[in-house]
């Protein structure tokens, strides 16, 4: 009896405590708002300069989602939302170019197909000096944007100058849903290897993806290469998507959980698509968010080999909530898993702001990507549906570690001495290529007058003055001259088959399919690689 009777004591002397400690949350919540009352009350007042009650209030809001410590929650204006959401579903309104500014000009470095640009005719290298009856002199890359992009069905004019046409070219054109293409082109390597890069995960990625993928293999293709690499991610459900083409009926693709409510566990539902056919992934350090999904689950479920460098790290998931007056904000809600149980989630605190999906890293923030050993025995590990170990924190670890193409300690030295130019460089390089486009053959090699002639308009621009270093440099300039002409002369597909011979993480995806007929020889052969004396 006694020890019911202490019970029932304890019990009621933890009521005034805990009604207390509500009581104390309570006048702290009231200090709290009485502060920022305060606060906003004393800068709307006493501050030097003068700021409209808008700005104050943007700047309160700004401040608290930054507090956060969040790299990932952003508050969005209304024109910054409308950029995010040209990025994240890859559609907008507008005449289907692709522009870059170099050297003071607004150049078109591409058309996409079936847009009203291509239908007018507009080239590559054309530069951009009228919108409408504003001359573009002055105006950012960003600006010019911002005016070209505007509502299906309305009218622009622009006005045009190309190189070799004294008179300027204006089009008056009707602006049209334009269409980004997440899979730029897919193509067969050598012995029938299917090769579909992604480059983003928007509205229609698992739809290209899917049409590629069948249509390879329709022309015989008896192993396929996914490359993520520098994918920064996007829509989750077009990585749920994805990962569906690839894996069984009824397999977990990844969990989210957030504050509130249980985990939310995404299955596969659609029949496994593309069965019995090797598969190998390819991820870098910014291949991230919805691209870790679709890897780790892949790599979970033991149906791809992963090839390259340690993933971004990103296990969180962002929701965005509109708000009033067209703004919005895009706020973590919850952390993601792989179907073993990963988080792949690696805390930073800086991101590249550019990034409108908040994915890609800064060169300070990349993971350690060769993933040496001392480094995972630091890492949980979990185990694959065959048992293979595989690695949870900080970014999918590949089956096959490969470095990305090494540089000459010169090469570096020449690429970092450029580097503040570089924006100007490239406009140099751009209009050169330009220039030799229509002079080669698909098997061109670069010319050492082509060099010279390089040099000679870098040294006019002022932005390289040393011969010896650039010389020393030569295969990296002979890189970039061999990728952006055969580019412009030729297509994406054409200049990226020139450029496999100096991806080392590619050749291995490409051996590893020579050598194996099923996913499971891919597994066997990788073993027998990272067996000391291999």
């Amino acid at each position: 009896m006694s020890r019911i009777r202490t019970a029932a004591l304890l019990g009621v002397i933890a009521l005034p405590i805990v009604i207390g400690g509500a009581a104390i949350e309570r006048q702290s919540t009231r200090d709290g708002a009485h502060v920022f009352d305060q606060v906003l009350s004393l800068v709307s007042e006493r501050f030097v300069d003068t700021l409209q009650q808008n700005q104050l209030f943007e700047k309160a809001a700004r401040g608290l989602v930054q507090q956060l410590d969040d790299p990932y929650s952003e508050l969005y204006t209304p024109a910054q939302l409308k950029r995010f959401s040209t990025v994240a579903t890859g559609k907008y309104g507008g005449i289907g170019m692709q522009i870059e500014q170099q050297e003071g000009a607004i150049v078109v470095v591409r058309v996409f197909d079936h847009t009203p640009a291509e239908q007018a005719g507009v080239g590559e290298g054309d530069r951009i000096v009228g919108i409408d009856t504003a001359s573009t002199r002055g105006w950012t890359s960003q600006q010019v944007s911002d005016v070209l992009v505007g509502t299906i069905g309305t009218k622009v004019k622009v006005k045009f100058a190309r190189p070799g046409i004294a008179q300027a070219i204006e089009h008056s054109f009707v602006r049209a849903e334009i269409h980004v293409p997440a899979v730029p082109y897919a193509i067969m390597l050598d012995n029938k290897i299917a090769y579909v890069p992604l480059q983003q995960f928007s509205e229609n990625s698992a739809a290209e993806l899917r049409g590629n993928v069948y249509r390879l293999l329709h022309e015989g293709a008896r192993g396929i290469v996914l490359d993520l690499r520098s994918d920064p991610g996007g829509i989750l459900d077009q990585g749920l998507d994805i990962a569906d083409l690839f894996l069984a009926n009824g397999q977990t693709i990844a969990s989210v959980r957030t504050r509130t409510g249980p985990p939310q566990v995404f299955n596969t539902h659609g029949g496994q698509h593309v069965a019995d056919v090797p598969l190998v992934v390819l991820v870098d350090g910014y291949s991230a968010s919805a691209s870790e999904i679709v890897t780790g689950a892949l790599q979970d479920h033991d149906r791809a080999l992963v090839v390259g460098t340690t993933s971004f790290g990103k296990g969180l998931v962002q929701t965005v909530f509109p708000l009033d007056g067209g703004w919005a904000m895009k706020l973590t809600t919850g952390k993601w898993y792989t179907p073993s149980g990963r988080s792949i989630q690696k805390n930073r605190k800086h991101i590249d702001p550019d990034s409108a999906v908040g994915a890609v890293a800064s060169q300070d923030s990349k993971p350690d990507s060769l993933e040496q050993d001392s480094v995972k025995k630091h890492r949980p590990q979990y185990k694959s549906d065959a048992g293979r170990t595989i690695y949870g924190g900080g970014g999918v670890t590949p089956d096959i570690i490969v470095a990305e193409d090494t540089v000459t300690t010169a090469e570096q030295d020449f690429a970092k001495s450029v580097a503040p130019k570089f924006p100007a460089l490239r406009g140099v390089l751009y209009t050169y290529s330009f220039e030799l486009k229509d002079h080669v053959t698909k098997d061109f090699t670069v010319k050492p007058e082509w060099r010279d002639e390089l040099y000679k308009r870098l040294e006019a621009a002022k932005i390289v003055t040393d011969r010896k270093g650039y010389d020393a440099a030569t295969p990296l300039v002979n890189r970039w001259l061999s990728q952006q002409v055969a580019r412009l002369a030729f297509g994406d597909s054409t200049a990226f088959r020139r450029t496999v011979v100096d991806d080392p993480q590619l050749r291995k995806a490409l051996e590893m399919l020579r050598k194996g007929q099923t996913q499971k020889d891919l597994f066997s052969i990788a073993r027998t690689d990272a067996t000391p004396g291999h």
